[in-house]
């Protein structure tokens, strides 16, 4: 447990930073996974559509700090390549 104020508070802050983040994340690893299903599914429009906003959500934890930028352009790399290969 934390003695000082400033630590007590710390603890806070890193709780908001945790729950915050953490919905980044997820919402990143769900538009993710809504890529991969189109594909599965052999649907081009959904999967186009679904790339945009999984781009969009991957950007934005880059942006955040959440991930780091190799990470999400490895992650948009793969998926963009996967939905070209598409017919």
């Amino acid at each position: 447990m934390p003695n000082m104020k400033n630590a007590k508070k710390a603890i806070n802050v890193i709780k908001r930073r945790n729950v915050s983040n953490n919905e980044y994340k997820a919402s990143m690893h769900t538009a993710i996974k809504n890529v991969e299903k189109a594909v599965i599914a052999k649907d081009k429009e959904k999967a186009e559509s679904t790339l945009k906003i999984a781009i969009k959500r991957i950007d934005k934890a880059a942006s955040k700090g959440v991930t780091s930028k190799n990470t999400c352009a490895r992650n948009k790399s793969r998926l963009t390549k996967k939905v070209n290969e598409m017919k």
